[in-house]
């Protein structure tokens, strides 16, 4: 099996179409044919599903993905490093972020590692924790700033713990928990409507994990993919959020109410990384600007 079969493989899986793919490669048509036809005789298995407008991938296919992803990750890892050695950080760094993750400024991180190292290529991801932390253990990501839910270290993935900090209630002035003026309970919120993200967040992750601790049923008939928007529909007093406490800077015009009763529940950022022996050069570089926040060298 050929390096180049796995890469041409990949690109097909990602664009689902030979000639885009064969695009992307900058391979011809029947070149790039010949090596999946290649693939899938060693493999003694179709790989993909051939219709005249798409193809998609077959079981096996998706199997092979996943290892294709790791190899080709592992070889560039391998080629930074020989780079590194040789004193000069090259190559590219696969980063992923939940948007306005606390404890972390992803934008000035970033800038500061550019000016350190300006021949390393950055691509950045904004996701759910959940998509974050399978990229991470795929090999698609180099690493991730995203919140804490269920994930635990495993042979693929780490978890790393950067900051924490707890809950509180965003709503109207008018609204009348703004009125009350006091802490509030996950009991005490069980009617209202709610303003939240998509599932797959980390702000809502925590949130559900806060009201199924307190037993507390609710539903979410206002949800949205970014902050602005949440945002913006309480500031309008359609409903409240619950939402991690450094979320009550972003607007002023809002009344920010703390949630007690949590049962220690935090929003807790971390940092998604992947075995030591498979971190790249440039994702210890990113690394060690956040030191002493995080020792995992």
């Amino acid at each position: 099996m050929e390096l180049r079969h796995l890469q041409h493989f990949v690109a097909v899986a990602e664009e689902e179409h030979f000639t885009r793919a064969a695009e992307r490669l900058l391979v011809s048509q029947s070149g790039l044919s010949a090596s999946i036809r290649s693939l899938e005789r060693e493999l003694q298995t179709p790989l993909f599903v051939r219709t005249t407008r798409r193809v998609t991938l077959t079981p096996a296919g998706r199997a092979l993905l996943t290892e294709a992803e790791r190899i080709l990750a592992q070889v560039r890892s391998a080629h930074e490093a020989v780079a590194a050695v040789q004193g000069v950080l090259r190559g590219m760094l696969a980063l992923g972020s939940e948007q306005c993750i606390a404890g972390v400024h992803v934008a000035g991180l970033l800038a500061a590692f550019r000016r350190r190292h300006p021949d390393v290529e950055i691509c950045l991801r904004q996701a759910g924790s959940g998509a974050l932390a399978d990229e991470v253990a795929s090999g698609r990501l180099d690493l991730a700033f995203a919140v804490r839910t269920a994930q635990e270290d495993t042979d693929q993935l780490r978890v790393v713990p950067l900051t924490g900090e707890p809950m509180t209630v965003l709503c109207h002035p008018s609204h009348r928990l703004a009125t009350a003026g006091a802490a509030v309970t996950p009991e005490e919120l069980g009617g209202e409507v709610f303003v939240d993200f998509h599932p797959d967040w980390g702000p809502r992750r925590t949130t559900d994990a806060v009201f199924a601790a307190a037993g507390v049923r609710r539903t979410v008939p206002l949800e949205v993919n970014d902050v602005h928007s949440l945002l913006d529909l309480v500031d309008e007093n359609l409903g409240i959020a619950v939402v991690p406490r450094h979320f009550r800077h972003k607007r002023a015009s809002l009344t920010a109410v703390p949630v007690r009763g949590t049962g220690g529940t935090v929003y807790e950022t971390v940092a998604l990384l992947p075995p030591p022996q498979a971190m790249s050069p440039a994702a210890r570089a990113l690394l060690g600007l956040l030191e002493p926040q995080i020792d995992t060298l």
